[in-house]
């Protein structure tokens, strides 16, 4: 296992350096000028050519793109991911002080659609062609379905407008209100549960009726094993190694995905962080976002793999 650990590890560094580069390519190669922005817009045309080159120089953006890279991640190494353009302030605190916002959106959402959607796909698994199974396919295919800003605009109008039991938007540290951080909660992380757990229970569906439908479990059947042990100690292990895959590929989408839901909730997290940084073209915020998100993105394949070894103990990685 430990080799495996380092062997992983070990691979992640050229896929990082390869998906940063890429950023920092197209950041470089995008139009505009970051310096433009700097300068207040009455005092643009007061600058001379040699000002702007000034400014360049001093924000390094006058060198070659590998150059640049090369500074960058030499920075990166010793931990240091830069000053923001425009808030003057380090990447890092910046960074340290909207990921946990999007990182607890995105585990709950994942827990919530986790929670709900297993067990509803265990049941129609084991009742295919009832009206349960009816149910929770339309359930599933209007889920798939939905955008989420439109799930997001409709949960608004009726929870937050109507009926008044929810905020519309805002967030507090759960440190100040605890209990108007959770309702502040509630909505977002529905709307980003809503496709997930479709696309939980309808994975879960297929994959315990293929289960089912194995010799060892017609087997266990004939032994006069009950259903409810069947189903959750010999069938269900087994089941769930796609999902926790699938969810665990959720983890990381969710985490690069919540930029429209964090704008329409005004939830201060790294999609609207991301967001103002590409059309400030801030590229050290966009550089630093895009590290941190592909470290937890890798971070999170690891785990799912290290979790196949918990749920079927028959699963050993080579030494």
């Amino acid at each position: 296992m430990g080799r495996y650990l380092l062997r992983r590890l070990i691979l992640m560094l050229p896929t990082v350096v390869i998906v940063t580069f890429l950023v920092f390519l197209l950041l470089f190669l995008s139009p505009g000028d970051p310096v433009l922005l700097l300068v207040p817009i009455d005092e643009v045309n007061q600058l001379t050519d040699e000002e702007m080159d000034r400014l360049r120089s001093k924000l390094g953006l006058d060198r070659p793109v590998y150059a640049q890279y090369a500074d960058w991640l030499l920075d990166v190494l010793r931990g240091d991911l830069g000053r923001s353009i425009h808030q003057r302030r380090p990447v890092l605190d910046l960074l340290a002080a909207r990921f946990p916002v999007t990182l607890e959106l995105a585990l709950l959402s994942v827990l919530v659609a986790s929670v709900v959607a297993i067990p509803i796909g265990i049941y129609t698994a084991i009742r295919p062609g009832s009206i349960g199974d009816f149910l929770g396919n339309i359930v599933a295919l209007m889920g798939v379905s939905a955008p989420n800003f439109w799930v997001a605009l409709i949960l608004i109008v009726v929870f937050a407008v109507h009926l008044r039991w929810l905020p519309a938007g805002g967030f507090v540290r759960i440190t100040d209100d605890p209990i108007g951080h959770i309702e502040r909660l509630i909505l977002p992380v529905i709307t980003l549960s809503t496709a997930l757990m479709a696309v939980t229970m309808r994975l879960t569906r297929s994959s315990m009726l293929e289960v089912l439908n194995e010799d060892y479990v017609r087997t266990a059947r004939s032994k006069g094993l009950a259903q409810r042990r069947i189903v959750f100690v010999h069938a269900l292990k087994n089941a769930l190694i796609p999902v926790v895959t699938t969810v665990g590929m959720q983890i990381g989408r969710i985490l690069g995905g919540t930029i429209v839901i964090e704008l329409i909730f005004s939830f201060p997290g790294m999609g609207k962080l991301m967001l103002d940084a590409i059309f400030g073209r801030d590229f050290p915020i966009v550089q630093g976002s895009v590290l941190l998100i592909t470290l937890a993105f890798m971070a999170i394949n690891l785990v799912v793999d290290l979790t196949y070894a918990i749920i079927d103990p028959r699963i050993r990685y080579g030494a």
